[in-house]
Formats: structure tokens, C-alpha cells, sequence
């Protein structure tokens, strides 16, 4: 916007300045001005008009670009001469509301008349001193009528924006009373932006930042510009109000929120009246009187609607005091009336002077005072009743004889003077108090002491302190900001303030410069990384606080093994030798990496390094791997590294043992016929191994192949598997008549051998003694016994009984010193305690 009012402005002339141009040279040059601002506005126009859904009113723009083609033109005229206004004419342009151009001298001129009329209106009119009325005359702008005081009467000649006094007027490519630079005004509502256009006439244009605003009711945030933040979002409020029962129905608004007129039925603070009412009035006041007995039970409360526990206790407990207060009665009922003291009142009168010489009575004092005084005049030879009362005046008495009404007023006048003594006047004694000191026109001959001496504006003589610095005090801090509060440096010595009383010696106080403090420590915020340097873990600070923090994350850093990241809470670093400010920082090392090495090895190798984590590779694995061959029968021991660098098929070779497979076939009991291989047996039902076929009495027997004897089981309806090493072949050859003369042999033996089993249990059931016998020959042994061994075990009881009694007495006396002990022990402590707290004692 600044580029397109600076080409704007760099297209003006001073083509206006004399008159001699023709007419349609002059009416060209206007078109050509005219086209030149529309399209400059034209994108300004549509910008500010899409920036918000209410698009606002164009009217500051408008009036810039009037002001622009009227000034550019050379159609600018002042309204009090009527002449038009020249690019080399001294100008002055109100600030108020119309913004309008004018000659300087006539502005002045019609300042002075109009400012001159109104003082001598107020000095006919008002009560006012002629002076008092110049320091109060207004003038008034010639066309939007806005107020300015006498002493805002232009005196200089500025450019527009008021930065340079008597700007050029003999460069053609800058607007005529204009200086050429950024205007930088500040802009509406204190956005705290300023205008970006050149130095130009008029209102500045609402500010074009974007700037993320809400709505009054907070529910939309949107991205608009900053002159038209303030918006609503055309939706019902819903904010809770005052009552916090019922929300706002209200379309979003600006400001507080209306009081709840949501009606209902509701009680008084008592609780006696219910009426209807709305909301916001539900906390009334019905016009019952309480009457709840109180406390005492002989009272009742006198109140009006109150809450529940408003009553309190009765008023006519606790202490009480006779009608003077001079006797205080204590514990009497409430309902009993207080005793009268019989002495004297001594109450002050209204008078002031004298007391109440009645004895103690109940109600209030007499109202006239009859006391009668005499006073004598100076020489102390004539005496007469004085009125002697304190006048208004508070400072003398009534010299008139006694008098009834009130007194005259006090005929002293006192001069009231300023602090120089240069101007004065009197009042009557007694409105001094009231009375101001009165303004003097000279300037205050006490030089400021700050640093802005030289730039503080002058002020008029003045009582007490002069006024301090307002000026901001902008002195640097160490860290390169700047100090933002007011200017604090010293202040001279304070002259005495207004006394209310001149008349009196003042007392003499020896007056001292006040010192100045110093800067506060900077209060400006700035992001500041912990002491670690982790990223997002910064902290908004105050500038001045250099304490370093840590983010109480885990350091994170990589260690020199380069496989693991340090675990401490977040520290200084050794690379970070120096913290923000300056000051060197405690710095810390990571943690050493005491952890195994835990790289994957290649691929097979399932073995863990055995070095410490390291950074390089992880040496070759020699660790012993033990493979079984592929039957089982003995184990082989390779390297790790060259077992796991041999292929498939060469490992399935190394692992062979080269000798017969040493596995049971499934089908039959007979091993593998194979040499060592991997995987199942090959053709189990085709062993070759001969088997033993017998009967079942097992006395025929003949020799078949495995093969055979697994196919008859499979006629037979069995399967091979499942038929036990002792049965295989068992059954499959049919018995004859040889078999059933074997089996009659084979009973008579058992019988025989039955029979001899029988006679062999009799003979060791006779040799056995019964078992009264062994009971007889055990008692006989019992009796047999000496008294010794009777002795024995009572002895045995008497030393253990001994030994515990003795254990118990040791156990007790020696946890008795050991308490002792320790009680001495803890009242040196406290002796120790003790004497440190008076030898140290707390600040």
C-alpha cells in the first residue's frame, strides 16, 4: 500500500502552483490524477471489502482519495478566506473529524478572535477573574466545530503527518505540504500499528494487518484485518450469566452480558414471601419484620427480611455500662435495665467548652449550654461576659458579648500567596481551607536532575515536589533491551507545600534531593533452550532471570559407542561451555556405555559379542555350536563363523557321521539300514531283517522276514506299529499237537512247586516267637535297666532349664545398657541442638 501511495504521490507536480496553465491542460492533468487513484484504491477497496464477511464502510478511504485529487488537482481552498490554497502557502489541517486544509495565517487569526470573544463572554458572565477566563477560552474549527484550546493555536507550519516543520514545496514529484516519508501516524484503536502511507492529507485508513481476532462470544477465531478484528459472529451468545443457571440468548455482542430475565418464582431472604420475579432481582427484601426470638430468648429480632443466620446474638449481652459510661457492668440479664452510677455525667456539651454537671441520667445531655464566661479585656482592668465561643473559623473566638443565636463570622482576612510569592490574594478567615493556592505565570527555577533534562517540558511555579518525568526511561541493559517504565531517575529537592495557616512560622525542614532507583531487572520475555539443547523444549523467560533449567527429559545424545543414547535427566554438554548470558556453565559428561555389545550378528549366528558396546564391527564368532547328526548317534562341535558360512547342502554333509542311520524303523523294531541321513527313514515297509515267528504257546518257532511278519500283522488286523517288541510275530503260526502235550508238563510242575511253597511258609511261622513272648522279654530289659540311666534324663532337664534362666538374664541386662545408652546419646544431641540454635540464632 505504501508502493502504490508513493507512485501516487511521485505522479503529483507542482503544475497547480501558478495560474497560467490552460484550462485543458489542467482538466487533462485531472483525469489522468483521477484514473491514477482509482486504480490505486481499486485493489485497496476490494482487499478491505474481502477481508470479513460485514465488509465495513470505505468512508476513511474515500476521503483520503478525495483530499488526494483535490490536493493534486490544485482545487484545495481554505473556507475562511476563500482563496485558494497555494503548494508553496503555509497550511494547517484540523485533527479532530473533517480533517480540512487552511491557511496558516487565517486559521491563526480566526483562533485569536474567536478564543479573545470567549474569554471576554466568560469574564461578563461568570464569577471569574479576566485571567482565569483568557486560561479557559476555546476556539472552534472553522467547518466540523470540533474544540481546541488557546494553546493549541498552530504556530509552526507542519507537513500532514506533523514530522517536518516548513516542508519542501519546490519538488515536483511530492505531494504539495507534504514531506515525503512514511506517514507512521498511529492508527485507530490503539492496534498498535501505524500508517504505512506516504505523508498524506486526511484520516489514515483502517489498519490492513492480518491478525487472528475472535468474535465477542469466543466461539469463531478467524484471520482478518486488524482495523475490522472486532466482529460477531451473528449466533446466539450462550454465555452463562450472573445467575450461573441460564446462558445469554442474545446474538453475539460486545461488552457484558444483559442482566437474566428468565421469570420465575422465588422466595425473599427469609423465606416468608414468594413472588415472581425475574432472575436477576431474586435476591429481595420482603417488608416483614424478622421477629425470631434471639439467643436470650427474652428478645426478638428487630431486623428487617434477612437470611436464616443474620439475627446474631442479642445486642444487650455481654458487658454493659451505665448511661456515662463511667461503670462497667458484667454477666447482667439482658432483659434487666442497667443501673444508674450516681455520678456526674460528664458528658461534652454541644458547646464545645463545658460538660454536663447532671448526675448520670438516661437519654441525651441538654442541648444550651448555660455555662456564663468572663473574659477581660487587654490590660486586665475591665471584665465582662464574653460570648468566648469557637467561631466558624475554627481559628478565633467570638469577641461579642454574650449572645443568643449564632455568632458573626470571623472579620480576619488571610492572604494566600504561590510558592515564588509573586501573585496573591486574601480570603476570609476560615475558607483558606477551602482555597487553592493561585496559578502564577512564571516557570519553575528548579532544574531536573534526571537524564532527560534537557527534554522535559517546563512547568509553572508550583508548592511541594515538582512534577515527575514522564518521559520514558529507554536506559540500556546489559542485555541490549531497553528499560520500558517511566523515568525514574532523581528528583530535586521539593519546595514546602501550602499551608493552610501562613500566618504562623512554618517550621524549617532542610529539603534534600531524592536519589534515584535503579532499573528494575529486564522484564522483557525471550525463549530460552534448556541447559540440553533438546529442540521444542524451550521455555518463555524473563530476560533478566539467568537461571538455567533442564527440561527433565532424557539427555538424548548420542554416546562415543555410537549404538546407544545417554539416559541421564537433561545436563549441561561439554561441548556447551557457556550458557546464554555469558557465565560458564557447570557442564557434565554423558554416561559411559557399560552395557554388552548387542549388534545382530550376520544372519545364523545367534550368539551375542562378547566385547563391551563398541562402535566397529563385532570380531569373528568362535564360539563352539554342537550339531547332532541326522541319526542321533553322536554330536559334532563346529565354529560358529564356519558353520554358518557353509551352504545347505554342505552343512547337511558336515553333520553326516558316515555310519548306519541308528534309527528304529516306524513299522517294526529293526534300525534304519541306511547310512547316516537327513529326513525319514527310507522304505520302512520293506526291511529285509529276519524275525522270529513263534505260536502262541511259543513252542513252535521259524524265521521270516521283517517285511512278511508286518504284512501277516496286517492280516491279522493289527497294526505293525502298535505292536509291542516282545509280541512282534507273536501268534502267527497256528499251534499243533506237540504244543498241548508241553503244556500238560509245564501244570505238573507248577503244582508241584505250589506245594512245596506251603510246606516251607509252615516251617518259618513255627520258628517265629509269638507276640506276648517278645512283650515279656521287653519288659524283662526295661527292669533291667540302672539307676543311672533313670538319673540321666532328669539331669539333662535340669542343665537346659539352667541355660535358658541364664540366657534371659543375660538378653535383659545388656538391652538395659543398651538403652541407657542410647538415652544418653539422644540428650547430647539435643544438648548439641540446643547450643547451635543460640550460637547461630535465626535472622
Amino acid at each position: 500500500m505504501s508502493t502504490a501511495a508513493g507512485a501516487k504521490q511521485q505522479s503529483f507536480t507542482d503544475s497547480d502552483s501558478d495560474s497560467d496553465h490552460s484550462q485543458s491542460g489542467e482538466s487533462n492533468s485531472a483525469r489522468r490524477h483521477t484514473d491514477l487513484s482509482n486504480s490505486i484504491f481499486k485493489s485497496y477497496f476490494e482487499l478491505t471489502a474481502t477481508t470479513t464477511s460485514a465488509s465495513p464502510s470505505p468512508h476513511d478511504l474515500s476521503k483520503i482519495q478525495s483530499f488526494l485529487n483535490s490536493s493534486s488537482s490544485g482545487a484545495l481552498s481554505c473556507l475562511i478566506c476563500l482563496e485558494r490554497i497555494r503548494p508553496s502557502d503555509p497550511t494547517w489541517s484540523c485533527g479532530s473529524l473533517c480533517f480540512d486544509v487552511f491557511h496558516l495565517l487565517c486559521i491563526q487569526s480566526w483562533a485569536r478572535q474567536a478564543s479573545d470573544l470567549a474569554a471576554l463572554r466568560a469574564s461578563t458572565r461568570l464569577p471569574i477573574t479576566s485571567q482565569k477566563a483568557d486560561e479557559t477560552a476555546i476556539w472552534n474549527c472553522p467547518k466540523c466545530r470540533s474544540e481546541y484550546s488557546k494553546s493549541q493555536i498552530p504556530r509552526t507550519y507542519f507537513c500532514f503527518c506533523g514530522k517536518l516543520e516548513s516542508p519542501p514545496n519546490d519538488n515536483p514529484w511530492i505531494l504539495p505540504h507534504s514531506c515525503g516519508e512514511v506517514c507512521n501516524r498511529p492508527l485507530k484503536n490503539n492496534c498498535g500499528h501505524f500508517c504505512l502511507l506516504l505523508c498524506h492529507p486526511g484520516p489514515c485508513p483502517p489498519c490492513p494487518k492480518l491478525v487472528k481476532a475472535s468474535c465477542y462470544c469466543g466461539k469463531i477465531e478467524d484471520v482478518r484485518r486488524c482495523g475490522y478484528k472486532v466482529y460477531s459472529c451473528n449466533s446466539r451468545c450462550n454465555k452463562l450469566l450472573g445467575c450461573k443457571s441460564h446462558k445469554c440468548k442474545e446474538i453475539c455482542h460486545d461488552g457484558e452480558c444483559p442482566p437474566c430475565h428468565e421469570r420465575g418464582a422465588y422466595r425473599c431472604l427469609c423465606g416468608k414471601k414468594e413472588e415472581e420475579k425475574e432472575c436477576c432481582e431474586r435476591d429481595f427484601r420482603c417488608e416483614i419484620p424478622c421477629k425470631k426470638p434471639l439467643s436470650c430468648g427474652k428478645h426478638l429480632c428487630e431486623k428487617g427480611c434477612h437470611s436464616p443466620e443474620g439475627c446474631g446474638g442479642c445486642p444487650l449481652q455481654g458487658k454493659r455500662t451505665c448511661p456515662c459510661g463511667k461503670r462497667v457492668h458484667e454477666g447482667m440479664a439482658c432483659d434487666v435495665a442497667v443501673p444508674l452510677c450516681g455520678d456526674t455525667c460528664g458528658k461534652m456539651l454541644s458547646c464545645g467548652f463545658h460538660k454536663c454537671h447532671e448526675r448520670c441520667h438516661r437519654g441525651q445531655c441538654a442541648e444550651t449550654c448555660r455555662m456564663v464566661v468572663f473574659k477581660s479585656c487587654r490590660c486586665g482592668s475591665l471584665k465582662k461576659e464574653v460570648c468566648g465561643k469557637r467561631l466558624r473559623c475554627k481559628n478565633h473566638k467570638c469577641p461579642s458579648p454574650c449572645h443568643r443565636g449564632p455568632c458573626a463570622p470571623c472579620p480576619v482576612m488571610v492572604p494566600i500567596s504561590c510558592a515564588c510569592g509573586h501573585t496573591r490574594f486574601e480570603v476570609p478567615c476560615g475558607t483558606e481551607k477551602d482555597q487553592k493556592p493561585p496559578k502564577c505565570r512564571k516557570l519553575c527555577e528548579i532544574p531536573p536532575l534526571c537524564r532527560h533534562g534537557t527534554y522535559i517540558k517546563p512547568h509553572k511555579c508550583h508548592y511541594g515536589a515538582c512534577p515527575p518525568c514522564r518521559l520514558i526511561c529507554e536506559e540500556e541493559y546489559p542485555c541490549g533491551h531497553k528499560c520500558r517504565l517511566r523515568c525514574h531517575g532523581p528528583m530535586p529537592p521539593p519546595k514546602p507545600e501550602f499551608m493552610f495557616k501562613p500566618t504562623k512560622k512554618r517550621p524549617i525542614h532542610q529539603s534534600e534531593s531524592t536519589p534515584g532507583s535503579p532499573c528494575p531487572p529486564c522484564p522483557e520475555l525471550v525463549w530460552r533452550s534448556c541447559v540440553g539443547q533438546h529442540y521444542a523444549a524451550e521455555r518463555m523467560m524473563v530476560c533478566s532471570n539467568k537461571t538455567m533449567f533442564s527440561c527433565e527429559n532424557l539427555c538424548g545424545n548420542p554416546l562415543p559407542c555410537g549404538n546407544h543414547h545417554c539416559t541421564k535427566t537433561c545436563h549441561a554438554l561439554k561441548f556447551n561451555t557457556s550458557n546464554w548470558l555469558g557465565k560458564i556453565a557447570t557442564s557434565e559428561s554423558c554416561e559411559k556405555c557399560n552395557l554388552p555389545c548387542e549388534k545382530e550378528r550376520k544372519p545364523g549366528c545367534t550368539h551375542t559379542c562378547s566385547l563391551r558396546c563398541h562402535p566397529d564391527d563385532c570380531p569373528p564368532c568362535k564360539a563352539l555350536v554342537k550339531r547332532s547328526c541326522h541319526c542321533g548317534s553322536m554330536v559334532h562341535a563346529f565354529d560358529c563363523i564356519y558353520y554358518n558360512s557353509l551352504s545347505k547342502k554342505e552343512q547337511i554333509s558336515a553333520r553326516s557321521c558316515g555310519g548306519p542311520c541308528h534309527r528304529k524303523l516306524p513299522n517294526c523294531t529293526h534300525l534304519c539300514p541306511e547310512t547316516c541321513h537327513p529326513g525319514e527313514c527310507p522304505s520302512p515297509d520293506k526291511c529285509s531283517k529276519k524275525v522270529t515267528v513263534r505260536c502262541r504257546c511259543q513252542t513252535l518257532k521259524k524265521e521270516w522276514l521283517c517285511k512278511d511278519v508286518q504284512e501277516a500283522h496286517r492280516a491279522a488286523g493289527s497294526d505293525p506299529k502298535d505292536v509291542s517288541k516282545n509280541h512282534f510275530g507273536l501268534g502267527l503260526l497256528p499251534c499243533n499237537s506237540d504244543c498241548k502235550a508241553k503244556i500238560q508238563v509245564v501244570e505238573q510242575e507248577l503244582h508241584l512247586r505250589s506245594s512245596k511253597d506251603a510246606e516251607v511258609k509252615d516251617s518259618t511261622t513255627e520258628a517265629q516267637p509269638s507276640k506276648r513272648k517278645k512283650r515279656r522279654q521287653r519288659l524283662q530289659e526295661a527292669k533291667q535297666l540302672s539307676t543311672l540311666q533313670k538319673i540321666l534324663p532328669a539331669v539333662k532337664k535340669l542343665l537346659l532349664v539352667v541355660i535358658l534362666v541364664g540366657t534371659l538374664v543375660a538378653a535383659s541386662y545388656y538391652g538395659y545398657k543398651a538403652l541407657m545408652w542410647l538415652s544418653d546419646y539422644m540428650n547430647e544431641v539435643e544438648e548439641q541442638r540446643h547450643s547451635s540454635k543460640r550460637r547461630y540464632p535465626r535472622i
